[in-house]
């Protein structure tokens, strides 16, 4: 028993007295997470400035009621046409990151990148992209003001006119949808013999008043009944090209 637990003893002791791995030594990920996001911030900011380079103009846009798939259909509108010169360099859109916009555009006359740059820049603010293009200004100003797509509204937005649902829409749903949403979204309904009708023998339920803040309950039931009250619009706040900058209505 005493041999035992002396080689229990010296084989702690000489473990103690073992390096440390160097594999076993913690990284503190703070350090690594800093310098790559500060490389990540300069690719950036260069990415801005090689485009305002290859392009002849830029437009800063706002827009409203973001959704993914609706903006795809802008970046494809803007991608090159074959068979036309002025179509060689792809038109470039980039979005968010509004403080790294302003730093790679320059917010004074000693550090914009080029001139009249940082009129662009004091207009980036909340939701705003740039769009760098050499297409012709008719062109790009057309598409935009003729761009619109219906879409669900959003819990918070305002109802834009008063919707009613009747008993003929909701025919075409599953009775199980009683409990599991229209209660909840607070539909007075109930099922009366396999389908779902409203209640005390109503024919049509106000779902939502003109003017209303629009509720996310009210939202989902909009979106089961396919009714859009929103749109998608992407409006152009101002222009640059060669050194000019012009508001835009």
């Amino acid at each position: 028993t005493f041999l035992l637990s002396f080689h229990r003893y010296r084989s702690i002791k000489d473990k103690a007295k073992m390096p440390l791995s160097k594999r076993a030594r913690l990284v503190h990920l703070t350090k690594t997470a800093k310098r790559s996001t500060r490389e990540h911030k300069s690719e950036f900011v260069q990415e801005v400035r090689d485009a305002i380079d290859n392009h002849e103009q830029l437009y800063l846009f706002s827009y409203e009621n973001m959704r993914s798939s609706k903006f795809k259909d802008i970046r494809m509108h803007f991608r090159p046409k074959t068979g036309d010169d002025a179509m060689d360099m792809p038109s470039k859109i980039m979005l968010g990151k509004n403080k790294l916009l302003q730093i790679a555009l320059g917010r004074t006359p000693e550090d914009e990148y080029a001139d009249n740059l940082r009129h662009v820049s004091k207009e980036i603010s909340e939701s705003v992209g740039l769009l760098f293009t050499s297409r012709p200004r008719s062109e790009v100003e057309e598409y935009f003001a003729n761009f619109v797509e219906p879409d669900f509204a959003r819990a918070g937005s305002v109802a834009p006119r008063d919707v009613f649902i009747t008993n003929e829409m909701l025919f075409n749903h599953p009775v199980s949808m009683v409990e599991q949403q229209f209660r909840k979204q607070g539909l007075p309904v109930k099922i009366d013999n396999g389908k779902i009708v409203l209640l005390d023998g109503l024919t049509e339920y106000r779902l939502c008043k003109e003017g209303e803040t629009l509720s996310p309950e009210k939202c989902k039931a909009l979106t089961h009944f396919g009714i859009k009250l929103s749109e998608f619009r992407v409006k152009l706040v101002c222009r640059w090209s060669q050194g000019e900058f012009e508001k835009l209505d």
